[in-house]
């Protein structure tokens, strides 16, 4: 087994005997007897610990050949943080990958937007994968599939367009030989059983799992001190808040489902093609990949973050759904409170924003594209001269793409700083909350060097570098600690 994480048979063993929940997503099970790869928490019976095989991930024991269980489903595990003991180029490639870039462009194509060739690209997955990039971009449609199969009513002719597949029988092809049967039996089964639901004809709804513990209070409170009037809505009913499509809008609700380590994704107005894009977005803002008990063991001896991660075990990153968004944000609130920005924030959007004509409970507008605010008149609304170029040359760099969000986390923030009027606390903001960056670290943060310091005193950006050195590779999780630390004080 080529491990991701340092565990050797004895603990595999243990783990699957014992059905731990801890260990979901983190391997999985193929028996030799049956062909079939699970969950460690499968409730089938444990087989024989020769007939056993171990993989670290879904996609490596797919390539070896062994099918998705029905009963655990494989593919509904919570998962496992992409960067987590890769290398740096396995790490962007995964993340490309994620967001489609291998569904409609060759190994050769996708290699060289990597940066190396498509030979040593393969061994780089291999290595720390276990599988071969086709494997998991083929592994990841096809769990996407098999999910909205299980969980929705859409179409097969949908399903096959949301999951990236080219036509049906492409389709049908690829889920026979992975599942040993057709799709449509999988759904005559659910359909029997009564689990294929939907909330209502216009809308979509997905589960999305994680490993407990999580704090929902605190994301949807920090969401909720942020969140853009007619963009946003946080309350009772989870957060909720507009997005712009190719072609088009939607409107997406999360919040928890209640008895399940699972939030609920509603999607209504997208069409299917959008929908694994939007879940893979949700899963990225709400951190729903990261594994606490490695943060805690990694804060565990740590004097300062050490006794703030044991009192919030179940902490996350709340991100933001579009890096431009988050950059725009992150320039209109320098320097002001977070009610200041918030409200810099709506005006924008009143001034700038699409209107939808169809808007209700309060989501009335759409963020504005980098096309729109590049040429907006922002005059008036209460930014400086100086903030209002430095947010129309950070639209024309994207619009132009002389800014691309989909580079690696270091060469986005080297852009951006290089842009007028962004510096490097907003460069790693924009890392932490927008890109998933698990160690964005904004050293020269005022409260950071506060909440960091003993005696009352505060730090030099330099000496709270230095001092963060420890938290690596988690520091974006140091600096939430930090920053719920400090708001419970304000209070």
């Amino acid at each position: 087994m080529q491990e991701l994480v340092p565990l050797d048979r004895r603990v595999l063993d243990r783990a699957r005997l014992s059905r731990d929940p801890r260990f979901d997503g983190r391997f999985f099970v193929a028996v030799t007897t049956t062909g079939i790869y699970c969950r460690p928490v499968c409730p089938a019976p444990s087989a024989k610990s020769a007939n056993v095989r171990y993989y670290p991930t879904a996609a490596a024991a797919a390539e070896a050949g062994f099918r998705p269980c029905l009963r655990c489903r494989p593919e509904a595990a919570p998962g496992t943080p992409a960067w987590l003991g890769t290398s740096a180029v396995v790490r962007r490639a995964l993340r490309l990958i994620q967001e489609g870039a291998l569904d409609e462009s060759s190994i050769d194509e996708f290699a060289a937007r990597v940066g190396i060739g498509p030979r040593h690209l393969r061994r780089l997955f291999v290595r720390h994968i276990g599988a071969s990039p086709v494997a998991v971009a083929q592994t990841r449609r096809l769990h996407f599939a098999k999910r909205l199969l299980d969980e929705t009513r859409l179409s097969m002719t949908e399903i096959a367009l949301a999951a990236g597949f080219g036509s049906l029988r492409r389709f049908n092809d690829a889920f026979r030989k992975a599942y040993a049967r057709p799709p449509h039996e999988i759904r005559r089964q659910h359909a029997i059983a009564g689990r294929a639901s939907s909330a209502a004809s216009d809308e979509i709804v997905l589960r999305l799992a994680y490993r407990p513990p999580y704090d929902w209070r605190f994301v949807s409170d920090f969401l909720a001190a942020r969140a853009i009037a007619g963009v946003e809505r946080v309350d009772d009913r989870g957060y909720a808040r507009t997005l712009a499509l190719a072609h088009g809008h939607a409107t997406v609700r999360v919040r928890p489902f209640p008895g399940r380590n699972e939030l609920e994704l509603s999607v209504r107005g997208a069409p299917a093609t959008a929908l694994f894009q939007i879940s893979v977005v949700a899963r990225r803002v709400f951190d729903l990949a990261a594994d606490p008990a490695l943060t805690a063991h990694a804060f565990k001896a740590d004097p300062i973050v050490g006794p703030l991660a044991r009192r919030r075990p179940g902490l996350r990153i709340p991100g933001i759904w579009d890096p431009f968004e988050c950059a725009v944000r992150a320039v209109l609130g320098q320097q002001v409170s977070v009610a200041a920005g918030r409200t810099l924030a709506a005006r924008l959007v009143e001034r700038a924003g699409h209107v939808l004509p169809d808007g209700r409970e309060g989501l009335t507008h759409v963020f504005p594209a980098p096309e729109t605010l590049a040429r907006a008149d922002l005059d008036g609304i209460g930014v400086t001269g100086a903030r209002i170029a430095a947010i129309r040359t950070l639209a024309r760099a994207v619009a132009e793409r002389q800014l691309d969000f989909g580079a690696p986390a270091d060469e986005v923030t080297a852009t951006l700083v290089a842009l007028p009027g962004i510096g490097a606390w907003t460069a790693q903001y924009i890392a932490l909350r927008a890109l998933g960056e698990p160690d964005a670290f904004p050293a020269a943060d005022i409260v950071l060097r506060r909440m960091a310091a003993e005696g009352g005193k505060s730090l030099t950006p330099r000496a709270l570098g230095q001092q963060a050195e420890s938290w690596r590779p988690w520091r974006s999780y140091a600096v939430m600690h930090l920053w719920r630390a400090a708001g419970e004080q304000a209070h």
